[in-house]
């Protein structure tokens, strides 16, 4: 049981707190509600942008991480499609560098052409390293695009081109930070070495002062029901053909949303899984093969992916797929089976909530999507779910209807 306390500024910042003294450390976590799926779909990239620019210089404070270092801290940042993270983690007697840095990059960057062309080379690079001259780098833009039309899911969080961030004006950039930098739009949770008292303090010392900005809620379009599969298929010069088939499942704070994460353990969790077992070790389809869920906020993906073996089409590889899959929506999961994955789920909780920058970032993640206390049932709502709802789960998404697929060739194979 995480023991936690909380109090809102007056701004609005939400500030989550657990005391941990077997460490000397204190960790800060700041998260902002706001992701790709904020973005104007003719200016994407932005949030990930964000990420590089909050360490080139805020209003006071001209460079972030020489601070940082000399306090003994380490920092780092990600970003995904629902909200962007930051965090900071220094020796007890130093904490209060970490409350002065997180809160000036709040109040304001130090926004300059300098900054902002330095940091727009870094994300064009990282674009063309990661998504153009990597093997299979594309799938995720053509995945996402096949399956949503209208939520803006359908671009990944480092944009759907490098057009968008190459031509990022400074005025879009600062309209940007102010409608959704503000501490009425953030989760600060501080976890280790440091009392609640001194928590609340520190907190209205540095982030009390900064104003309120009224951050509108976001209202989104709903992504409607697919009905009727689709379907991709691209040549590129890669070592072999490989697989993408994407499912949609329910939002995140949706009860169904346990079974599905515990069909994709059943599906892909360690040798023993079901895909592993009987695709690549007894019938020899794939050389790999994977299922995972997106966890998004809004309605996400049930993904499967894999790679399959030599002399086996990129039709029969799913074919094979599909035979599984109609196994789960036929017959309940053996209460054995089920039992494992409920236990390396809770072992995984366990050890993942030991360190206390772990409890900082999952108590801010926890409060975003509903409230912080909600992690101490976490482990309760896994083991509540039961086979019966397994199968059900699977019944109504693997569906041909609900799928699109992308046969991702390579062009090697075929001359």
């Amino acid at each position: 049981m995480i023991n936690i306390n909380r109090y809102t500024l007056s701004n609005g910042l939400r500030v989550i707190h657990n005391e941990d003294n077997t460490t000397q450390m204190v960790a800060l976590n700041l998260l902002y509600d706001v992701g790709a799926r904020d973005e104007d779909p003719d200016h994407t990239g932005f949030a990930h942008l964000f990420e590089h620019l909050m360490f080139g210089g805020s209003v006071h404070v001209p460079d972030y991480d020489t601070p940082v270092q000399n306090a003994g801290g380490e920092n780092n940042a990600w970003t995904n499609n629902d909200m962007t993270n930051y965090y900071i983690t220094l020796p007890r007697q130093n904490v209060e560098t970490g409350f002065w840095l997180e809160s000036d990059r709040m109040l304001s960057l130090d926004f300059n052409p300098r900054s902002l062309e330095v940091q727009r080379q870094v994300v064009i690079e990282e674009f063309k390293q990661r998504n153009l001259n990597q093997p299979y780098g594309d799938a995720s833009h053509l995945l996402r695009a096949l399956a949503y039309k209208v939520h803006p899911y359908q671009w990944p969080t480092i944009g759907k081109e490098i057009s968008h961030i190459a031509h990022a004006t400074l005025e879009e950039v600062k309209a940007f930070f102010f409608k959704y930098y503000a501490p009425d739009n953030a989760i600060l949770a501080v976890t280790g070495h440091i009392t609640f008292e001194e928590t609340v303090a520190l907190a209205e010392k540095w982030f009390g002062p900064i104003p309120r900005r009224n951050v509108v809620p976001r209202s989104l379009p709903a992504e409607p029901q697919q009905t009727e599969e689709r379907r991709l298929t691209v040549e590129r010069n890669v070592p072999v053909d490989a697989l993408f088939m994407a499912f949609h499942i329910c939002e995140r704070r949706h009860p169904d949303y346990y079974a599905f994460d515990m069909l994709s353990d059943l599906l892909s969790s360690g040798r023993s899984c079901r895909l592993v077992q009987h695709l690549v070790q007894e019938r020899q389809v794939f050389n790999s093969i994977d299922a995972y869920i997106s966890g998004s906020i809004d309605q996400g993906l049930f993904h499967i992916t894999g790679k399959p073996a030599p002399g086996v089409t990129l039709e029969a590889a799913e074919a094979a797929v599909w035979q599984e899959l109609k196994a789960l929506t036929e017959e309940s999961v053996d209460e054995n089976e089920l039992e494992k994955v409920k236990n390396r789920y809770e072992s995984e909780q366990i050890f993942n909530n030991l360190n206390y920058l772990n409890v900082a970032t999952n108590l801010a993640y926890f409060e975003l999507t509903g409230k912080a206390e909600d992690i101490n049932q976490e482990v309760s709502k896994y083991r509540s779910v039961t086979a019966e709802q397994i199968k059900k789960a699977a019944q109504k998404t693997f569906v041909r209807e609900n799928c699109s697929t992308l046969y991702y060739k390579s062009n090697l194979s075929v001359c």
